[in-house]
């Protein structure tokens, strides 16, 4: 094949069974076993001390602002002993240990129980993550761009085509077909319909699943054709439009062959430098292999391109995920476990089993006009995008900046990505799994 040519590949996906994510240990609204209490300002040592004899209680911490956090010794139920410290006249208050839980937001889409890799515990955290994008007055990452470099996207009704029904016109910027040469890229492969699900798919609609980013807007560049195939010439273009038209974020869910080398790509590599210098984030599909991870592929291997592996449902890394040090971070591609290599990945692998993949909206292939969630799509294609959207909440939020740099976001997301594999960064997992309510919750660059 020559190497101007891209090869995506696809694994048969399984049917996906949801499972609901797991719910707090405590099923109670407060921390049993203490109360919190306040005397009046006149209460002497000796009082308190008989008060908290009476209510078999002691003190456990002394609180700012003079309350007293207490043990409840006596046997006797929260509600029990407040009621008790209430009815003492050196009391100010007496109340229980609230529990507060993370904001969560579940939208009303109706096939939210496949994404496993948004929900569940090695996904990336989105329940979470919403709600502190709406706090930061970006909600669902409104005000950013990203540019999806793909087969197309399903965005628009025009001849054969039509729009996806679970992506909303509004979602969409000017694009470009760099196949057809003209201002039409829609998708005849039904690959860039899926990955701009992952970016954007519309949310809280009462239809088919959610995307991560979902009021940004996505800005469809067609570089592969209907077989899923497209050239160097095509995506340096492609680089260079989305930069100069203002695109955040580019998702490069294409790979050239294992052993293509940046000198065989000049025009893509000059092209991903001059977006890099724009401040543009890239973030690329590591690749996949078939027979089991290779090195790290280009354009994901140049080194101003966050270069994303892919993970299983079960935390592990996919067995055609490819691996290297070139590799940053890792995402949900679904499918089936890799064997184990370190002693942390053990408990989580389950080597040649296989496990659910990503859905997300799109069509069935060749024909453009009937949409559901199609049983097929695994890959590190799968994994990018979710990255990318990511991406995309963080720089619409504001947390780094007006502007952050390419190498800020970058940092960010590795600093606050969920540790896998061996402990730090390594070949297999790179700094670890892209975690959307961490890079949304922890100070710029700073796990927490």
């Amino acid at each position: 094949m020559s190497t101007r040519r891209l090869y995506l590949l696809f694994a048969l996906l399984a049917l996906l069974v949801f499972a609901t994510p797991a719910a707090s240990s405590a099923a109670e609204d407060y921390v049993s076993g203490e109360v919190i209490v306040k005397y009046n300002d006149d209460t002497t040592e000796h009082a308190e001390a008989v008060v908290e004899q009476e209510a078999g209680t002691q003190t456990e911490t002394l609180l700012p602002g003079g309350s007293e956090q207490l043990a409840i010794e006596d046997g006797e139920t929260v509600a029990e002993t407040v009621d008790e410290l209430r009815e003492d006249p050196n009391v100010a208050y007496a109340v229980p240990n609230l529990v507060a839980r993370a904001a969560r937001f579940i939208p009303n889409d109706p096939e939210l129980g496949l994404q496993w890799n948004f929900f569940e515990d090695f996904g990336i955290g989105m329940p979470e993550a919403w709600p502190l994008a709406q706090a930061a007055g970006a909600p669902g990452g409104k005000g950013a761009v990203v540019a999806v470099l793909d087969s197309g996207v399903a965005y628009e009704d025009y001849g054969r085509f039509r729009r996806a029904p679970d992506l909303r016109r509004s979602s969409f910027v000017s694009g470009h077909d760099f196949i057809e040469g003209d201002n039409h890229p829609n998708d005849s492969f039904g690959h860039g319909t899926h990955v701009a699900g992952t970016i954007a798919q519309s949310t809280n609609n009462r239809q088919a699943v959610a995307g991560i980013a979902y009021n940004a807007k996505v800005m469809p560049l067609r570089v592969l054709d209907s077989e899923g195939l497209g050239d160097s010439v095509a995506i340096a273009q492609a680089i260079r439009y989305a930069a100069r038209r203002g695109a955040d974020v580019i998702n490069l869910s294409v790979e050239f062959d294992d052993y293509v080398v940046a000198s065989q790509i000049p025009d893509i590599i000059a092209a991903i430098r001059y977006a890099h210098r724009r401040g543009v984030v890239m973030v690329a599909a590591a690749g996949n292999n078939e027979f089991g991870g290779g090195p790290v592929a280009y354009p994901a291997r140049a080194k101003e391109v966050i270069a994303v592996g892919a993970t299983t449902e079960h935390g592990c890394l996919a067995w055609y995920s490819n691996r290297g040090p070139e590799l940053d971070l890792a995402a949900p591609g679904g499918g089936t476990d890799a064997d184990p290599k370190y002693p942390a990945e053990v408990p989580f692998c389950r080597p040649n089993e296989s496990g659910h993949s990503i859905f997300q909206q799109t069509f069935t292939r060749r024909r453009p006009t009937r949409f559901r969630l199609v049983k097929r799509y695994d890959g590190t294609s799968m994994a990018s995008p979710h990255v990318a959207g990511v991406a995309a909440l963080v720089i619409a939020s504001g947390k780094l900046g007006p502007h952050p740099s390419p190498a800020a976001v970058e940092r960010h997301l590795e600093a606050t990505a969920r540790d896998l594999g061996a402990p730090g960064a390594d070949s297999r997992y790179g700094f670890g799994l892209v975690d959307a309510a961490r890079a949304l919750g922890c100070p710029p660059a700073t796990p927490c």
